[in-house]
């Protein structure tokens, strides 16, 4: 099995939240610009979220600690 790199993982998602950011708008109008916004601001959250997860192995498991933000 080939090694997995986490944190090479976790690069690649803060790569692909910045590429979302800067992703141009197509040539498109109405409901499909909405769509395609919506697409994006949610694709950037996912991205981001896991681009900016510590990680862990607990009893064979990959576990993602995720902030969600405020003072806990």
């Amino acid at each position: 099995m080939a090694k997995f790199d986490v944190d090479a993982m976790l690069v690649r998602y803060q790569e692909r939240a910045a590429a979302v950011k800067e992703r141009p708008l197509p040539p498109v109008a109405g409901e499909e610009r909405r769509l395609f916004v919506e697409r994006a601001e949610t694709d950037y959250t996912d991205y981001a979220l896991i681009g900016s997860a510590s990680w862990s192995v607990d009893d064979g498991e990959l576990v993602l600690r995720i902030p969600l933000g405020g003072s806990g």
